[in-house]
């Protein structure tokens, strides 16, 4: 049974900002897992987006930016990339990350994903991936995602998909929200990583936004790491949700709660190493 709570947007984002601040050198140390993870996956956003040479790019909730380095690749130097995120700390990592492999045409800005960041009918496609479902109001960011776009250029999102889908990240969250002493949430809430994951909802919010031509392709996503406890590293470096549910416990508990995660995740080891089901949904549209 879940329990619904008061949700206050802006207070929301500021805690979010401030953990992915806190969490930004972590992520960012595992860019390269996160990139391998994600490859194909991002391949076929980027695919999805009719991203290509001397196009013009938004890359929302970009993170550290290693989908930023494959656009900037993609566009080449003739096109360009804007990147932007609500942590200023993190984007300093995507903009150093940018200049230490030589690529000039890239740019970042500090923003509210919700909010109009650019000029209006600037680029020729906008990506978002595995961000919208953190947004408080994913609408107003798929609108604003319309509107940065040219007549005709497409937006991609990546998200999760269904709890039943993702059981890595199911497993994950009711066990911290268990030992952190708060009732179970409905995975569907606002700004929560599975928010986005209930069927046909991206759908109704790109065409909601104005776009046209949408469509949605659900895509296996699993996550290979040599043991369990890799993952638990993983988590711990950079996952932000969970830290944030963990944060409020003391060391002893917090200790607990990562050893019943790490035992409940074990069900996922296999003769060749740890690997975690995901399932991710790719939605396109067109302005």
């Amino acid at each position: 049974m879940t329990t619904a709570t008061t949700f206050d947007p802006q207070a929301f984002k500021q805690a979010t900002r401030q953990q992915w601040d806190r969490c930004a050198a972590g992520w960012n140390g595992k860019s390269a897992q996160i990139h391998d993870w994600l490859a194909s996956s991002t391949d076929a956003m980027l695919e999805m987006a009719r991203i290509r040479p001397g196009g013009r790019v938004l890359d929302v909730a970009a993170g550290a930016g290693d989908q930023t380095l494959d656009i900037a690749a993609r566009v080449g130097p003739q096109g360009s990339v804007l990147a932007t995120d609500l942590s200023p700390a993190i984007l300093a990592f995507a903009m150093e990350n940018a200049r230490r492999a030589g690529y000039r045409n890239v740019e970042t800005l500090a923003a509210d994903g919700e909010m109009a960041t650019a000029g209006q009918a600037e680029f020729d496609a906008a990506i978002c991936r595995l961000g919208l479902m953190f947004f408080p109001d994913p609408a107003r960011g798929l609108e604003a995602m319309y509107r940065a776009l040219k007549p005709g250029g497409m937006a991609c999102t990546m998200v999760f998909s269904t709890p039943q889908t993702n059981p890595c990240i199911v497993i994950s969250v009711s066990t911290a929200l268990k030992h952190a002493g708060l009732p179970p949430r409905d995975p569907y809430q606002p700004g929560g990583l599975l928010s986005l994951g209930k069927p046909g909802l991206i759908d109704e919010l790109f065409v909601a936004a104005g776009f046209s031509r949408v469509a949605t392709t659900k895509v296996a996503a699993p996550f290979r790491l040599g043991a369990v406890s890799d993952y638990l590293d993983f988590i711990r470096e950079s996952a932000g949700p969970i830290l944030q549910i963990l944060s409020r416990l003391d060391e002893a508990a917090q200790d607990a709660a990562w050893a019943e995660i790490e035992q409940r995740l074990s069900e996922f080891n296999t003769d060749n190493g740890w690997q975690g089901p995901n399932e991710l949904l790719l939605t396109v549209g067109q302005r």
